[in-house]
């Protein structure tokens, strides 16, 4: 049975603003163990639907493709960071 998890998109470390936030990917659990190549060494596997990652604007949409897909799923929710906004001389004290 296909697995997919359903996460919040988190806004990334380079990133300053909030552009691409709120939005949420359906990617794919692995259904096979990764294994290394034996002339590279890379780890690797056949299952290639974890290269697969499906973008959409609310979480009730991904969640409606995935049931109309028949997929098993399970959300996962960005974690919730909050910042403590300083002055630079606050350093200092």
């Amino acid at each position: 049975m296909t697995i997919a998890r359903i996460v919040e998109a988190d806004r990334k470390a380079t990133q300053s603003g909030k552009f691409g936030t709120g939005r949420w990917q359906l990617e794919f659990e692995r259904s096979q163990a990764q294994r290394p190549d034996p002339l590279t060494g890379w780890n690797g596997s056949g299952d290639t639907r974890t290269q697969v990652r499906l973008s959409f604007k609310t979480k009730e949409d991904a969640i409606a493709y995935a049931e109309k897909q028949g997929f098993d799923y399970h959300v996962v929710p960005a974690a919730k960071t909050s910042l403590k906004i300083q002055a630079y001389a606050d350093n200092f004290r």
